[in-house]
């Protein structure tokens, strides 16, 4: 799997790139070792992810994205930052029976010969 990804370079600065893993990309950038563009422009901090079935889909986008204006990359964040804290809380809330037990419930079937060979459920 490839990802697109965008850092957020300390002069508020966007840098958009592609990778196999974008943390450990991003870990690349910080150490000085990434593009020469955030070697001047640390820390970065990655901001935006995106996944691509292959890399020919990732080049595309990465190039697609490096073209839009600042604004427009700054509200492709914003949208996706939001998405992902809400995603975060609708997960962290439990329904009362979900609370009640942590274990997870388990559906025991079991099935035996019937008349003809069949089998019924018991």
């Amino acid at each position: 799997m490839h990802f697109v990804y965008i850092l957020r370079c300390a002069d508020g600065s966007f840098y958009t790139g592609y990778a196999r893993d974008p943390k450990a990309r991003s870990k690349m950038h910080n150490a000085g070792t990434g593009a020469k563009y955030t070697r001047g422009r640390r820390p970065v901090k990655l901001v935006y992810s995106e996944a691509c079935e292959s890399l020919s889909i990732a080049l595309k986008r990465e190039y697609e994205l490096k073209q839009w204006p600042r604004a427009k990359k700054g509200q492709l964040v914003r949208d996706y930052r939001r998405r992902i804290s809400m995603s975060n809380v609708e997960r962290s809330v439990k329904s009362p029976e979900e609370t009640k037990s942590s274990k997870p419930k388990r559906l025991v079937v079991t099935a035996r010969p019937g008349r003809n060979g069949t089998l019924q459920n018991t």
